[in-house]
């Protein structure tokens, strides 16, 4: 009876072992097949989308990678940035994800 017990033991040590390296295997082999389906170029990156340089001036600005208050204010057309800002406490410290309240002045059609 106690040798049945070590046979059963040692075949459920077994197949939970066979079992793991299965789910090891699989995960692996998905992740080369993911890696080797992605592209180098910047359109793989997730959330790329939503960085467009183009955007609306909207109440509520997140400042983008390579901008500066300069630029936001010639795009937005609000020359007060700094001033509706107080956060803000050197106009030269302005990074990607800073978020600004922005009041976008309609501007005159020539």
């Amino acid at each position: 009876m106690a040798l049945k017990t070590i046979k059963a033991s040692s075949m459920a040590d077994a197949a939970s072992w066979y079992c793991a390296t299965i789910l090891l295997a699989l995960i692996l082999l998905a992740s080369i097949r993911e890696s080797s389906n992605s592209t180098t170029d910047d359109d793989s990156v997730r959330g790329k989308q939503f960085l467009q340089t183009n955007r609306p001036c909207d109440e509520i600005y997140v400042v983008g990678e390579g901008e500066t208050l300069h630029t936001i204010s010639d795009k937005c057309g609000d020359p007060f940035i700094v001033e509706r800002n107080p956060h803000i406490h050197d106009p030269d410290d302005v990074f990607p994800g800073l978020v600004i309240k922005i009041t976008p002045n309609s501007k005159p059609s020539n």
